[in-house]
């Protein structure tokens, strides 16, 4: 399960409450009308397993227990909330098979992963909604080069397609008659962890995705029923505070938690950083630090720079692991003798309280979420409530909370460039 808790006040008056409640009915009507889709993968996406499970009786490969690396390419939405989900589960269990990413176009970096991966063992995923990210279609054409892939004959059950229906890549999937999944037209990349995209990846690594879906959908079910009345509460507070505390700091402590930060940051800058209606730029600037790491390095300008942040501090109340210092004492450096004994899991968890405590002392707002351990339920609960917040604050702000012009504009400019 998932706790959550704050400092700072809000008892919400009748203008703040109508604000909350414009935006509950606002994402509400993107649910019902089916204008946005992801509100709706809890309820579809088990089809995709059961589409999943089906395919993989007939895949030799698979069947047969052949695949022991599963490759995904694919960069932003279609890798991050992939990685951060197996990031934090690869450590808690044995998998069937190992994720691989092929995200950037760093030739270090794919040379260096193409060069520990058997061909014999492999399964490529190629994740595109759009079909012609440019980077994912250059890896993949490198893959091939490779791995000298016969898509023709015997290497077309070693890759799969996850795209748009209809898409370049749903169409280059048909004429070689190339397993594909698609992902709803109304679902954006940077929300479609729980579609196709990370519901194929992560099942047949071997987690338990039903829970995953399960819980993302009781947790939105809450929501809807006027439940979990903090995450308005908290959405509100940013919209309100957004001009003045324009930072917001995802302090998440633990190393396992790194990809979910990096996730959160896309989705929270790249949905509300926007120019709205009137032509206002507007949005929060998202920053993911790791404790207790940044405490060495980002926890000074918190506490004693500018006065224009928020914090939640994410912590996990049992690792599911009993390290403990070593009762050992060393000449000059006995001072720190008092946490012999204690567990690293007592340790860093005080860290966390600490230095939240520190800031709460400094009049920096912030708020935690405690994960009682890490399993697919309590993760699947932490996506949902993640894009649940970026689409309240979004409708608060009245933006396009979607779409992604800026990102566009650095697309048409990179295809230019590189065609002349």
């Amino acid at each position: 399960m998932l706790s959550f808790n704050r400092d700072f006040t809000f008892d919400a008056t009748t203008a703040q409450q109508r604000i909350m409640d414009n935006a509950l009915n606002a994402i509400k009507e993107e649910k019902e009308s089916g204008r946005i889709g992801y509100y709706m993968l809890p309820e579809t996406s088990p089809a995709v397993i059961e589409e999943l499970e089906s395919y993989s009786k007939t895949n030799a490969l698979i069947a047969g227990g052949k695949i022991k690396d599963i490759v995904i390419i694919g960069i932003g939405g279609s890798s991050l909330g992939i990685k951060a989900i197996d990031s934090l589960l690869a450590a808690k269990q044995d998998t069937s098979a190992k994720l691989h990413f092929l995200e950037n176009s760093d030739p270090v970096n794919i040379s260096q992963t193409l060069s520990k991966l058997n061909k014999e063992s492999s399964l490529f995923i190629v994740i595109s909604k759009s079909g012609g990210t440019i980077e994912t279609t250059s890896i993949f054409k490198t893959v091939i080069a490779h791995f000298d892939l016969d898509l023709n004959d015997v290497d077309k059950e070693r890759v799969m397609v996850i795209t748009d229906a209809g898409s370049s890549l749903s169409q280059f999937a048909d004429s070689y008659s190339i397993k594909q999944f698609n992902i709803p037209l109304n679902v954006g990349g940077r929300f479609s962890v729980l579609s196709a995209v990370g519901i194929v990846p992560l099942t047949l690594a071997g987690y338990d995705t039903k829970v995953l879906l399960s819980a993302a959908g009781a947790f939105l079910d809450r929501l809807f029923a006027g439940e979990e009345k903090h995450l308005l509460e908290k959405a509100c507070y940013y919209y309100e505070n957004a001009k003045e505390l324009s930072i917001n700091v995802l302090f998440s402590y633990a190393n396992d938690l790194e990809n979910l930060t990096k996730w959160y940051v896309q989705l929270w800058g790249e949905s509300l950083g926007k120019i709205d209606s009137m032509g206002n730029r507007v949005g929060m600037t998202p920053i993911g630090l790791i404790g207790a790491v940044d405490q060495h390095s980002f926890l000074q300008l918190v506490i004693e720079g500018p006065k224009d942040k928020t914090v939640t501090f994410i912590k996990i109340d049992d690792f599911e692991n009993d390290l403990r210092i070593p009762d050992i004492s060393l000449k000059h450096i006995e001072k720190t003798d008092f946490i012999n004994g204690k567990t690293f899991n007592e340790l860093i968890n005080a860290q966390c309280d600490a230095t939240r405590q520190s800031l709460i002392d400094n009049d920096v707002p912030t708020d935690g979420i405690t994960l009682s351990k890490i399993n697919e339920e309590n993760i699947g609960t932490m996506i949902i409530y993640y894009e649940l917040l970026t689409s309240l604050v979004g409708s608060m702000l009245k933006i396009n909370t979607y779409d992604q012009p800026g990102v566009e504009l650095g697309k048409i400019i990179l295809y230019d460039n590189l065609s002349k």
